[in-house]
């Protein structure tokens, strides 16, 4: 993540606790309402027909529907912690590691006429922009071979590519190979050949259609913001949910002791 990920981030949490405090005075100012109403007798009618249709379910449905939230919400989080450390991890890839990346690009999205090598080696491994991939971590530099997938670093950006031609040490660099690289969907090759310092990944045809989009989503500035009030809500509706039943409780129990309502 750059420093400038990292800022956006802060700012996304500021923004959130901002929207969260005027969120929670809003929702605070209702259920205020809502309870001076039920302690008012507003309701009555629909609180007397409530409790005595589901008074002996609602225990098991309170039950079930908190917990189905807080999976829910844990579920989410959980999502999003992952979106997040996607940002956080660093582009030189250590260790036997597989890490999923949203395609941003669509010059590997399809078979471009003119590279004939594809159809002729069958090589049908594309993905389209916000695809989610997976790559994996380099093998040795002599191990890469022709048409292999591979992502590499210019100048601070990630460009996931074909090899297409290895030029093999010679004199003038024995101790280096050369990969000319060219997306699928491209008709020339990228500008300068690459070294393998500059790789950091290799795919290996693994990828979820269409879910990058999503991903990239979550990881804006608007997305933090959606996905932390969506969890926020999962989080808090059982609980004012709880606290709306047992007013309505001690309300039927004063209907009941002292007759202000009949059925």
């Amino acid at each position: 993540m750059t420093g400038y990920d990292l800022y956006v981030l802060i700012l996304c949490l500021v923004m959130f606790v901002l929207t969260l405090l005027l969120f929670g005075l809003m929702l605070g100012i209702i259920m205020v309402q809502k309870l001076r109403a039920i302690a008012g007798g507003l309701h009555d009618k629909d609180i007397v027909k409530e409790y005595r249709n589901y008074h002996g379910d609602r225990s098991c449905h309170k039950c079930a529907y908190s917990v189905i939230s807080f999976i829910l919400a844990l579920v989410l989080l959980a999502f999003m912690g992952g979106v997040i450390s996607m940002q956080f991890t660093d582009t030189k890839m250590q260790g036997d590691y597989i890490l999923p990346r949203v395609v941003l690009s669509d010059s590997m999205s399809y078979q471009r006429e003119t590279n004939t090598y594809l159809k002729e080696n069958n090589l049908n491994n594309q993905f389209d922009t916000f695809d989610l991939i997976f790559t994996h971590a380099l093998p040795d530099e002599f191990e890469l071979e022709v048409y292999d997938i591979v992502v590499y670093e210019v100048e601070g950006d990630l460009i996931i590519h074909r090899i297409v031609s290895i030029e093999e040490p010679t004199a003038e660099h024995p101790d280096h190979r050369y990969f000319e690289l060219r997306g699928d969907a491209v008709r020339t090759s990228d500008k300068k050949p690459v070294l393998y310092e500059q790789m950091r990944a290799i795919y290996k045809g693994q990828k979820i259609p269409f879910v990058g989009s999503f991903v990239h989503f979550m990881q804006s500035p608007v997305g933090y913001i959606c996905v932390l009030l969506v969890i926020f809500g999962f989080i808090v509706a059982p609980i004012l949910d709880g606290i709306v039943w047992k007013k309505k409780v001690t309300r039927y129990h004063e209907i009941a002791e002292y007759g202000f309502y009949e059925d």
